[in-house]
């Protein structure tokens, strides 16, 4: 399995911190009125959306899915650090659709992670869910810009200052065929102006837009819906 994080770890859950400021009102309001004995969250990175689970479902046993390493060692030492999350969330080391989910679960977010997927690993995500998400049950997750194959232009995406040193990640893209882009992501740690620290990195990113994600989860009797500020692209599914 390779870890498509593997240079990028360490500058995850500082540069993603903003995102999560944005996204957690939108997952709370969705999720705050619901009780779910179980919860999942696919591709948990360094575990922003587990805790936020947690939070919002107190009496649910949380499931955070998280194949890459690096992320996965930012996320069980939040797990580890708090004696109630260690009772509550089982971190599994596993990539989807290989990964033994549980039978049934109530909830379920993806954030971030489509894009990790073609059409094929799409479809079985939506059959998962078909089949394994309770009735009532949710399902949440987010497209990110551009929904089409296109150009963008390098620019930076976040700034995290911790100590004296700045934490950057710049990002650009390339349209590759197929519906896919390729990401370019460089992340620099600077001391002032002075670049300490320098780490390119690349990976494949598939596309799908709002009606074609529309049609493939009604393909599997599943519902979606947009939720918040349409600027996140957070959707909820459901069954229909």
């Amino acid at each position: 399995m390779t870890d498509e994080y593997s240079e990028s770890a360490e500058f995850i859950d500082l540069l993603i911190a903003p995102f999560w400021t944005a996204l957690r009102p939108v997952l709370t309001d969705v999720l705050s009125s619901r009780t779910a004995p179980t919860a999942v969250d696919l591709g948990a990175g360094s575990g922003h959306g587990t805790l936020l689970l947690a939070e919002t479902l107190p009496g649910a046993d949380v499931v955070a899915v998280e194949p890459s390493a690096g992320l996965r060692s930012a996320l069980l030492a939040r797990v580890h650090g708090d004696e109630r999350l260690r009772r509550r969330v089982t971190v599994l080391p596993a990539a989807f659709p290989d990964v033994e989910l549980p039978a049934g679960f109530s909830v379920l977010i993806a954030m971030n992670v489509l894009g990790h997927f073609d059409e094929a690993g799409r479809d079985r995500l939506w059959s998962l869910l078909a089949g394994r998400l309770d009735r009532g049950g949710i399902a949440i997750v987010n497209l990110q810009p551009p929904a089409e194959p296109m150009p963008v232009p390098e620019s930076v995406a976040a700034t995290a200052q911790v100590g004296r040193l700045t934490y950057e990640g710049r990002a650009k893209a390339e349209p590759t065929g197929d519906g896919t882009l390729t990401w370019f992501m460089t992340y620099r740690t600077l001391d002032g102006d002075t670049a300490i620290d320098e780490r390119t990195v690349s990976y494949a990113w598939h596309l799908v837009d709002e009606t074609g994600l529309r049609a493939e989860v009604a393909a599997h009797g599943l519902t979606l819906t947009p939720t918040g500020d349409p600027q996140l692209g957070v959707y909820t599914i459901t069954h229909g």
